[in-house]
């Protein structure tokens, strides 16, 4: 059943993954009018360099709503196109292109946000991923007014969210998508209210998430075992932490830390494998890992991967540690 706005405003739609897809699914039940989706272009994938739609574009297209994919909003042209809509207002969701302020300016309402943080806490790419990287015990959703700096822009409403011993970022993801419509939804039904209370963003609580690089992803056990599972879990499910043992490359699902029971542990050798995990010698303390998975094979757990491996994961063999250290 469609639910109802006092005023029905006509949208358009901005956004590329399935977080952003998560977020016009509900606009679509609503009485709204969406005018037209904008999508990042195809991109080529897989082994044969296929052509891939987004899944925004397959959420639209499936919607019978109109699709536009420019590669950019800076020309003449594009802006052209999109102002011709005359919409009410323009919402953006993980779009991945600049907006430009002749973009900004041209909905009569303005260009409202949905951030996957609470800001200012993290701003940028990644802020899903930098959160449980950096050990936050809660995260959020944010909608706010867009401005032309990089989500700099008043906030309107936001929600929160904890980030448990547990949380990965697919499973965070997940939480956040189903947190950001109803959130959004709420700001529409009442947007003239939310832009009057709407409230600046304090800059020197600002944090910046940067984009998420694979390079990123290979373990030094010279860290200490808590950033590792930081580490281990933001990264889960891309690009998937990885570490090196005696020549097989090993990928680590899950694993948990623990205060060393020895005066030191050596970084990187392996203290014991038994059904409990791989218990691995850390900068400070010791990680076990639970979960893994070896090159060309499926995740396994630890227990079910030593009946077949059990000399490789041995106590005493060491994983190999990058040639340049990094901060502990």
């Amino acid at each position: 059943m469609k639910t109802m706005a006092d005023s029905p405003l006509r949208i358009l739609f901005a956004g590329t993954p399935s977080f952003a897809a998560s977020h016009l699914k509900h606009l679509i039940a609503t009485n709204h009018q969406i005018l037209a989706v904008y999508t990042q272009p195809d991109r080529r994938a897989g082994r044969g360099r296929t052509l891939h739609a987004s899944p925004v574009k397959k959420m639209a297209e499936a919607a019978g709503l109109t699709v536009c994919q420019p590669a950019s909003l800076k020309s003449e042209e594009a802006q052209q196109q999109l102002a011709a809509f005359n919409p009410d207002v323009m919402i953006v969701v993980a779009y991945g292109l600049i907006l430009p302020q002749a973009v900004l300016d041209t909905p009569r309402l303005g260009c409202l946000n949905v951030h996957a943080s609470l800001l200012p806490r993290w701003r940028g790419a990644a802020p899903i991923q930098r959160a449980i990287e950096a050990g936050d015990d809660e995260t959020g959703i944010t909608i706010m007014q867009m401005d032309a700096g990089l989500d700099t822009g008043e906030m309107l409403a936001c929600v929160s969210c904890p980030i448990n011993s547990d949380t990965n970022a697919g499973s965070l993801h997940d939480q956040l998508a189903e947190l950001g419509p109803p959130l959004l939804n709420n700001v529409l039904y009442a947007i003239g209210r939310q832009q009057q209370r709407s409230k600046p963003q304090r800059d020197e609580f600002a944090n910046y998430a940067h984009k998420i690089l694979k390079s990123e992803a290979q373990i030094d056990w010279r860290q200490s075992a808590s950033v590792l599972d930081y580490k281990i879990r933001a990264f889960n499910p891309f690009p998937m932490c990885y570490c090196d043992l005696n020549g097989h490359r090993i990928r680590i699902w899950q694993a948990r830390p623990l205060v060393s029971t020895t005066n030191k542990p050596e970084p990187g050798i392996i203290l014991r494998a038994d059904k409990e995990g791989i218990s691995i010698g850390c900068g400070e303390g010791e990680l076990v890992i639970e979960v893994l998975q070896l090159e060309g094979g499926k995740p396994l757990e630890a227990n079910q991967l030593l009946s077949a491996y059990q000399t490789l994961f041995a106590a005493g063999q060491r994983f190999t540690l990058p040639l340049t250290g990094v901060d502990k």
